[in-house]
C-alpha cells in the first residue's frame, strides 16, 4: 500500500478550543502527523507527496464563495480592530436565511457551526494540501491499487459543503467520494471515526448515488450533537442511502465490531464497488476523547472486518488524538489491508 502526505499539512497550528466553555489547547496538533507518519514509516510503506490536482475536485463538493471564505477570511479578520489571532465565529444562525452577509464576522458565522475550526493565516494552505492528499490516493485507487492511505490533516469529516466544523475545513472523505463517484465507480463512505461523520453525511443527504454510512458515539450526549441519529435515512433522491449506528459511550471492541457487522452488510447489499473508509482512530480506550473502549486489537478486527469486503479502498485519515498508542492503532488498522 502506497501512503500520501504532504508536509505542508504541518502548518495549519490551531492553538483554541473550547470545551464545555473552557480555554483549551486545541487536541487537533500538527504533532499528530508524527505519531501517524511514523507508523506509516515502520511498516515499510511508501510515503508519496500529492500531486497538485487544482480546486476542479474540491469544487465538485465545496462552492466558489465557501473556498474564497476560507482562503481570504484571515487577511479580512485581522483587518478589524482588536480582532482575535484566530477566526472563531461568534455568531452561529440557528436558521441561515437567504442572505449572504458582506462582513467577515457575518460569513465567519455563515461559514463555521462551532468554535473548534479556528482559521489562521496557514489553515487554508494546510486544509488544500490535505484535500490534495485525499485526491490523490483516490487516482490511486482508480488507476488499480487495491488500497491507499491519505494521511489527512486537518481531517474533514464534519465539514458540510458550506461550513466548517469541529477541526475540519475542506471534506476530504467526500471529495475522494465525489473524484471516484464521477469516474463511474459506486461508492460507499464508511466512517469509523468517534464522532459521526456529520458534514458527509449533509453533502451526500439527499444523493441517491453515494452510501453513507458512520459507526460512531450516539450524539444524544455527544458531539455533533445534533447530527447522527438513526431515524436519518436520507432524502429525496437519497433516502435509504444513508445509515447512521450509533453505540452508548463506552462501548468497547464487540459491540463496536456488531455495528460495524450490520454497516457491512448495507455496503454489500446496496451493490459498492469502492469503498471510502473515513478512519478516525478515537474510538480508542486511552484517546483523550474517552467516548469508546476499543482496543488495539481491536482496531485490527474492524480493519480485518472491512479489508474483508475485497473493496479497492481509499484509506482517508480522519480523528484519532494523542496518545502513546496513536501510532499503533494505525498500524493495527492498516495491516489488516
Amino acid at each position: 500500500m502506497i501512503a500520501i502526505f504532504d508536509p505542508a499539512q504541518s502548518a495549519h497550528d490551531p492553538q483554541f478550543f473550547l470545551s464545555s466553555g473552557a480555554r483549551q489547547p486545541c487536541p487537533e496538533q500538527p504533532a499528530r502527523i508524527g505519531a501517524l507518519l511514523s507508523a506509516v514509516q515502520r511498516m515499510g510503506m511508501e510515503v508519496r507527496a500529492p500531486s497538485d490536482a487544482g480546486l476542479e475536485p474540491i469544487l465538485a463538493v465545496h462552492p466558489q464563495r465557501y473556498l474564497t471564505f476560507l482562503e481570504s477570511i484571515h487577511r479580512r479578520w485581522s483587518r478589524i480592530e482588536g480582532a482575535s489571532a484566530e477566526v472563531i465565529a461568534n455568531i452561529h444562525p440557528l436558521h441561515q436565511g437567504g442572505g449572504y452577509p458582506l462582513s467577515a464576522v457575518g460569513q465567519a458565522g455563515f461559514h463555521m457551526t462551532d468554535t473548534s475550526c479556528p482559521i489562521s493565516a496557514q489553515t487554508w494552505g494546510a486544509a488544500y494540501a490535505s484535500a490534495q492528499t485525499a485526491i490523490q490516493a483516490a487516482d490511486l485507487v482508480l488507476e488499480g491499487a487495491r488500497a491507499a492511505y491519505a494521511l489527512c490533516r486537518p481531517p474533514g469529516h464534519h465539514a458540510f459543503a458550506e461550513a466548517a466544523g469541529g477541526f475540519c475545513y475542506l471534506n476530504n472523505s467526500a471529495i475522494a467520494a465525489q473524484r471516484l463517484t464521477a469516474a463511474g465507480r459506486r461508492v460507499a463512505v464508511l466512517d469509523v471515526d468517534l464522532h459521526h461523520g456529520n458534514g458527509t453525511q449533509g453533502v451526500f443527504y439527499d444523493r441517491g448515488d453515494v452510501l453513507t454510512v458512520s459507526v460512531h458515539a450516539h450524539p444524544e450526549r455527544y458531539y455533533p450533537f445534533f447530527w447522527g441519529y438513526p431515524e436519518e435515512r436520507g432524502a429525496g433522491a437519497g433516502l435509504g442511502a444513508n445509515l447512521n449506528l450509533c453505540l452508548e459511550r463506552g462501548t468497547g471492541d464487540e459491540g463496536f465490531l456488531q455495528a460495524l457487522d450490520q454497516g457491512l452488510n448495507a455496503l454489500t447489499l446496496w451493490g459498492a464497488d469502492t469503498l471510502v473508509l473515513a478512519l478516525g482512530l478515537d474510538a480508542f480506550i486511552g484517546d483523550p476523547f474517552a467516548g469508546l473502549k476499543v482496543t488495539t486489537p481491536g482496531f485490527h478486527r474492524i480493519g480485518r472486518a472491512i479489508a474483508g469486503l475485497n473493496l479497492p479502498t481509499v484509506i482517508v485519515q480522519e480523528g484519532g488524538y494523542l496518545c502513546p498508542e496513536l501510532g499503533g492503532n494505525l498500524q493495527s488498522v492498516l495491516s489488516a489491508f
